[in-house]
C-alpha cells in the first residue's frame, strides 16, 4: 500500500448494533496499543523508539538547567486545598507572582486529589502523565486524520511523542505543569467518535466545565447537524455548573457574577505570553487595552472561523479529511478568539501538524509532473513556527514591546498569524475542491454527508490524493 492509499476511514461510522460487554470492550481498549506495536514494522519501530528516546534524553537534561516552576501546577494544588479546606478560592494568592485562582469552582473540585501528594512527586507525575497525554493526543490526531496506515501510527505516535516536547506550546505545557493536553484530548476523543453515540459530546460538556473555551466545540458540533451532541455538550456543561453550585455556592456565585470577567485576574493583554488575537492588537496598536477594535475584530473571526470550520465538515463528499480541517479551524478560531491564550493553549499545534503532514504526503507521492510544494511548505513553515520560541525573543523588551514597529512586532504575535493563515489556507483549499469537482460552493443547511449513505461510500472508498 502506497501513500497514496492513507487511510480513508471515516471517524463518523455506524456503531455495532449489538455492543459488546462493557468489560469486554475495556479490556480490548487497554490491549489495543500492545496490538498496535505488534504489527507495525519492526524495523521502523525500533529506529523511532531510539529517536525518541534519545529526544527525551535532551529534553530532560535542558529541562534540568532551565528553571522548570510547574508554578500552575501549583496553583491547580493551591486551588484544590481551598475546595477541601473549605477557605477562599478566589482570595488565595499563591507563588511569588502571586497568582489567583482563574478557573471554575468546578476545575478546583478536579484538583483536590492533587492535594494528597508532595509537590516532588507532583512534579514528576504530572510530567509523565502529560508525556502520556501528548501521545493519547497524537494517536487521536492521527485518527482524526486518518493518517497514516494503521499499521505504521505506532511509529508516528513514538515519534511526536519523543519529538513533540520540542514544540513551543507543548514545551511550555510540560514547564508549567499546565492541563492543556488533558483538555485537548477530551475534546479530540469525543469528536472522532461516531455521531451515533449518544454520550457524544459529553467529554466536550466537561473540558468546557474545566476551562470555558472548549466550548465553542459545542458550538461547532451544532453548525455541522450535530444537534443531539450539542445538546449533550450543553446539558454536561450545566451539570458542571449545577455540580460546584451545590458543593461550593459562594464560590460559584463569585465567579460567574464578578471574577470570571475580571481580566486582570489572568494576566496583561499585551505582554508576548499572549498569542490571542487581541493580545496582537494590543501590541499592533501601541495600548494595553485595544477596546472596541480587538472586540470587532475577535467577533469577525470567531464568524469567519467557524464558517470555514462548518463549510469543511459539510464538504466531505469532495475534501479528503474534511473533518480534520473542520476540528482544526475551530480549534485555531477558539485560541485566537479567546481573549488570553497563553503560548502553551496553542498544543492543538499537534492536530493541525499531522494534518498538514497528511496533505503533504499525499502531495509528495503524486507523480512528478503535478507534483506541488504547496503542503509540504506549509508544513514546515508552521512546524518552524512553533519550533522557533520568537516571541520570547521580545520577552526582555517587557513595556516597551508596546513601542516596536509593525514589522519588529511580526515574531511577537507569530500565533495568531500562523492561526489566521491557516484558516485562510482552509477556505482556499475548500474552495478548490468543490470547484475541481463541479460541486456547489455552499451547500444548504441540514445537508451533510453523514446522513447520507451514497456519500459515507465514496468517502471510504475514494482515494486520498483526490
Amino acid at each position: 500500500m502506497t501513500a497514496v492509499q492513507d487511510e480513508r476511514s471515516p471517524a463518523r461510522i455506524a456503531p455495532d448494533p449489538s455492543p459488546a460487554p462493557l468489560s469486554d470492550r475495556l479490556r480490548f481498549a487497554l490491549g489495543a496499543p500492545v496490538r498496535a506495536l505488534r504489527e507495525a514494522p519492526r524495523r521502523p519501530l525500533l529506529t523511532a523508539s531510539a529517536v525518541a528516546l534519545l529526544s527525551l534524553i535532551g529534553y530532560a537534561v535542558v529541562r534540568h538547567f532551565v528553571h522548570t516552576s510547574m508554578v500552575d501546577m501549583i496553583v491547580y494544588r493551591a486551588e484544590g486545598a481551598a475546595v477541601a479546606n473549605g477557605t477562599d478560592l478566589y482570595a488565595l494568592r499563591v507563588t511569588e507572582w502571586n497568582l489567583p485562582a482563574t478557573y471554575p469552582p468546578f476545575a478546583a473540585m478536579l484538583f483536590v486529589p492533587t492535594t494528597w501528594f508532595p509537590v516532588p512527586f507532583l512534579r514528576v507525575a504530572i510530567t509523565l502523565g502529560n508525556l502520556g497525554l501528548l501521545a493519547l493526543l497524537a494517536h487521536l490526531s492521527f485518527k482524526l486524520a486518518g493518517w497514516p496506515r494503521r499499521e505504521l501510527r505506532p511509529i508516528g505516535v513514538i515519534l511526536v511523542t519523543g519529538l513533540g516536547v520540542w514544540l513551543e506550546p507543548v514545551f511550555t505545557t510540560l514547564r508549567y505543569g499546565q492541563i492543556n493536553l488533558a483538555l485537548a484530548c477530551l475534546i479530540l476523543w469525543d469528536l472522532t467518535r461516531s455521531d451515533a453515540r449518544r454520550s457524544k459530546g459529553m467529554a466536550i460538556g466537561i473540558a468546557a466545565g474545566i476551562k470555558l473555551t472548549p466550548g465553542l466545540f459545542a458550538v461547532y458540533l451544532l453548525i455541522t447537524g450535530r444537534v443531539r451532541a450539542a445538546i449533550t455538550a450543553g446539558l454536561t456543561f450545566l451539570g458542571t455548573f449545577l455540580l460546584g453550585a451545590l458543593l461550593l455556592p459562594d464560590a460559584t456565585w463569585g465567579f460567574w457574577t464578578k471574577y470570571l470577567y475580571d481580566s486582570s485576574r489572568v494576566g496583561k493583554t499585551e505582554i508576548v505570553d499572549n498569542q490571542s488575537l487581541r493580545g496582537a492588537l494590543a501590541r499592533l496598536l501601541h495600548t494595553a487595552d485595544p477596546g472596541t477594535v480587538a472586540t470587532l475584530g475577535a467577533g469577525l473571526v470567531a464568524l469567519a472561523g467557524l464558517a470555514v470550520a462548518a463549510w469543511a465538515a459539510r464538504s466531505g463528499r469532495w475534501l479528503p479529511r474534511a473533518e480534520a480541517w473542520g476540528v482544526c479551524c475551530a480549534a485555531v478560531t477558539a485560541v485566537l478568539i479567546s481573549p488570553i491564550s497563553w503560548t502553551h493553549h496553542w498544543v492543538w499545534c499537534v492536530p493541525m501538524l499531522v494534518l498538514l503532514a497528511a496533505e503533504a504526503s499525499v502531495e509528495r507521492a503524486r507523480p512528478v509532473g503535478v507534483r506541488r510544494l504547496r503542503w509540504r511548505a506549509a508544513f514546515w513553515a508552521t512546524l518552524l513556527a512553533f519550533l522557533s520560541f520568537a516571541m520570547w525573543a521580545a520577552k526582555p523588551v517587557g513595556a516597551a514591546v508596546l513601542h516596536l514597529s509593525p514589522l519588529r512586532q511580526l515574531p511577537t504575535s507569530i500565533y495568531p498569524w500562523v492561526g489566521l493563515c491557516f484558516l485562510l489556507a482552509a477556505a482556499i483549499r475548500i474552495r478548490a475542491r468543490r470547484r475541481s469537482a463541479g460541486a456547489p460552493l455552499v451547500r444548504l443547511p441540514g445537508q451533510r454527508d453523514a446522513g447520507d449513505p451514497d456519500a459515507t461510500r465514496d468517502r471510504q472508498q475514494a482515494p486520498a490524493a483526490r
